[in-house]
């Protein structure tokens, strides 16, 4: 039997150059896209102008290049009677050379949400969790979602609240108390940059379906039924 040769690789080992650096590659995710949304899914063009704009805006001393001809639409913006395309301008000049701060940055990220991950919170759950905020008449409460009644809070204090949507019933008792009612553009126009604001959101587990998820034996969890009375 012949011998076995001992191949040896005399070469030099491949080194980068001094100052500089190889991107590696992840092999366990080379091929997985990143889920994080980039825009929101939806074609609602108010919800398209607030994101637009935000994401558009430059820091103090760049020059802004809108190219929004797309957005020209020729129906008015319910808030103030302007089109579209006059919103746009408006509230770029409000926000053009702002800070990206971390609420404004939370604000535009909330806006790519779906609808699951944007639940709405009560009047109730406004109250409790800035009960303990100081001077917060002075300060404008901020969520990306739906504001809705509780007509278990007997007493509506005064509040000045900025929201994608109110309910009627809601909106009627923050008025009723001598508060405000805002929109996302109204309040770009008073806060550019997320000062003198508190950021809320909604719990997202409350929802009717979650309630049935993991159904099974001895796991306490709602039954799927039509019928009424006591389930064994």
């Amino acid at each position: 039997m012949p011998p076995r040769l001992c191949v040896v690789d005399y070469r030099r080992p491949r080194t980068a150059k001094p100052g500089t650096s190889k991107m590696g590659i992840d092999i366990a995710k080379h091929h997985v896209k990143k889920g994080n949304r980039t825009a929101p899914k939806s074609e609602d063009p108010y919800l398209l102008l607030l994101v637009k704009v935000r994401k558009n805006t430059c820091l103090a001393g760049m020059e802004v290049q809108p190219a929004f001809h797309w957005l020209a639409l020729p129906f008015p913006c319910p808030a103030h009677g302007l089109c579209v395309q006059q919103g746009l301008e408006l509230l770029m000049n409000i926000w053009c050379g702002s800070d990206l701060t971390f609420c404004v940055q939370t604000i535009l990220h909330r806006l790519f949400l779906s609808k699951t991950n944007r639940p709405p919170i009560s009047l109730s759950r406004l109250v409790k969790e800035t009960e303990s905020a100081p001077d917060r008449d002075s300060k404008i409460i901020v969520t990306i979602g739906t504001v809705t009644d509780d007509v278990r809070l007997l007493e509506v204090p005064k509040l000045s609240v900025a929201a994608l949507r109110f309910t009627q019933a809601a909106k009627e008792r923050i008025l009723k108390a001598g508060g405000e009612v805002l929109t996302l553009d109204q309040l770009a126009l008073r806060a550019p940059t997320g000062s003198n604001t508190i950021l809320l959101r909604g719990k997202r587990n409350t929802r009717e379906a979650v309630k049935h998820f993991g159904m099974g034996p001895h796991k306490h969890k709602k039954p799927h039924t039509l019928s009424k009375g006591r389930k064994v």
